[in-house]
């Protein structure tokens, strides 16, 4: 799934989904599991996101998710936290 200046697609059963992902620090591509990666999904497109560290460099990747990228994240069994307003 391309969105932006990022890929994410997944593979794979339920039990045994990986992610591709690419690191824009040193531009490595690799595969994740699902445990690698952790998605953040606040009130809007700007507090939504997903986060893995690079297995390459050890960068702390950040990355926008949108609606698609949430569907593939969470249904291939990534955690998932909800951030609420306090307003």
């Amino acid at each position: 799934m391309s969105e932006g200046t990022h890929t994410v697609t997944a593979r794979g059963s339920a039990a045994s989904v990986v992610f591709k992902a690419a690191c824009p620090e040193c531009r490595g591509r690799f595969e994740l599991a699902a445990g690698a990666l952790r998605l953040a999904i606040g009130a809007s497109d700007r507090t939504t996101f997903y986060s893995f560290t690079c297995p390459d460099c050890g960068t702390m990747v950040r990355k926008p998710a949108g609606e698609r990228i949430v569907e593939l994240l969470t249904g291939g069994g990534v955690r998932t936290l909800r951030l609420h307003s306090t307003v």
